[in-house]
């Protein structure tokens, strides 16, 4: 049993350096200075380094110091990112190089020293956990941001921890006292959103037999979480664009307007920037949302907390599940769950320990963790199990593994993963249902 947690910390966090410089088209002579180590790059306003050649997408590319050099990321541009003769989707770069974006090119200047990171010592933050660089990157963003009343877009896979973000701004801002109001908007139909945002007068609309207050005015003097925004329909959003910017807010069937004193925080696992582009969301509201971004790093990213998070979350099971006691875990545990790619991250960590402290032995695992597993601990897992239900649960490892790399493959799309499967779509997403796996929630018929 590991009696002590041992936290490593890097000893002085640090990113590689770069500036970002127009040498030739319209905009030559301009340039970008990041911020935390981020510049992307566009004609839309709230970019860093924002350009007026029509051939440069609105949002057209981000770049961001990583430990081993800068990464490049297209944000589904129409005339991409170009590399010499190849065009780039996501690259790192190493060294200086030349980037053409349209009929504009940009000098990313890559220095030899590294600038150090000025990072929190903590090692959690409200339901935060985590000690390495990566999540002490998003405290540090936490601390300047709660204190003030800026809408927050924190971004991030599925499973990353978006909604404790959203509550830990919450929980740390002057409005801590106000209600926290959850609002799901990839989970209803698109004929509910509006009023369970801004409410409705009776007799609105069919089945309105009384009127009801919507979430800006339940969440009144404190934070509104909106989760899935990429989801929200677009003819929505400018309703939503003109109740953030004039703090009022009127009813499904009403005359009148309602002053409403919200905080909006703004969750997705989409990149509301390639939506931009697409055409699928507004630009203004993207940066009226986004006033302070952050992005929640994967597990797969962040594999140095697990010595923190395990515990932690076997703690957790053990009390909301009232077990006698928690169950032992080693070194050696660790390791394993070290080995697995966690496509769900956090989210799939804590189902599988609450597996593994309820039966007592460990499940399955996913993916290539499953494989790693030597074969007479994994037959444990499953000899231990009657027969109906130890296929059960190799069904469902399947269906896991199978449909989790199929929405990484299509986006988190999965209709397009349904499309590929060969199977309805109704299938797929029951599926993803019972495995508790997010993806696209609007099935079309």
């Amino acid at each position: 049993m590991v009696e002590t947690t041992r936290v490593r910390r890097d000893e002085q966090p640090s990113a590689g350096r770069f500036k970002v410089s127009v040498i030739a088209g319209r905009d030559k002579g301009a340039e970008g200075t990041s911020r935390e180590g981020r510049v992307t790059v566009g004609t839309a306003e709230g970019n860093t380094l924002r350009l007026a050649d029509p051939t440069v997408s609105r949002y057209h590319v981000e770049l961001e110091a990583l430990a081993d050099g800068v990464a490049v990321r297209d944000l589904g541009s129409t005339n991409g990112v170009v590399l010499g003769a190849a065009r780039l989707r996501e690259a790192l770069l190493t060294e200086s190089a030349d980037l053409d974006l349209g009929r504009t090119r940009l000098r990313v200047s890559v220095a030899s020293d590294r600038e150090p990171l000025s990072l929190p010592d903590r090692v959690a933050f409200g339901p935060l956990l985590g000690a390495s660089a990566a999540m002490r990157s998003i405290y540090a963003t936490l601390e300047r941001a709660a204190p003030t009343s800026a809408p927050v877009l924190v971004t991030g896979e599925s499973g990353t921890g978006k909604e404790l973000a959203a509550r830990a701004v919450h929980d740390a801002s002057p409005r801590a006292a106000g209600a926290f109001v959850v609002v799901d908007c990839g989970a209803m139909p698109p004929a509910l959103i509006e009023s369970d945002l801004f409410g409705h007068e009776k007799g609105a609309f069919t089945g309105a037999t009384s009127a009801r207050a919507g979430a800006f005015e339940r969440a009144d003097g404190g934070t509104l979480f909106l989760d899935e925004m990429g989801e929200l329909p677009l003819d929505l959003q400018p309703k939503l664009l003109r109740a953030l910017g004039e703090a009022e807010v009127r009813r499904v069937g009403g005359d009148r307007a309602r002053k409403v004193d919200v905080r909006v925080v703004a969750a997705t696992n989409r990149d509301l920037r390639r939506e931009v582009n697409a055409g699928r969301f507004r630009a203004d509201l993207f940066y009226r949302l986004a006033v302070i971004q952050m992005r929640m790093p994967s597990l797969r990213d962040r594999l140095d907390d697990l010595p923190l998070l395990v515990p932690a979350l076997l703690d957790r099971v053990v009390e909301r599940r009232r077990l006698p006691k928690r169950p032992a875990f080693d070194q050696s545990l660790l390791q394993l769950l070290a080995r697995h790619a966690w496509p769900g991250n956090v989210r799939e960590l804590s189902n599988y320990l609450e597996q593994y402290a309820i039966l007592e032995i460990l499940p399955p695992f996913e993916g290539d963790l499953a494989e790693a597993l030597p074969a007479d601990q994994l037959a444990h897992g499953l000899l231990g199990m009657p027969f109906r239900a130890a296929k059960d649960e190799l069904l469902r490892r399947f269906e896991s593994h199978y449909l989790g790399a199929l929405l990484e493959e299509t986006g988190g799309n999965a209709s397009e993963a349904a499309r590929r499967a060969g199977i309805d779509r109704v299938t797929v997403f029951r599926a993803l249902r019972r495995l508790g796996i997010k993806g696209d929630p609007d099935p079309k018929p």
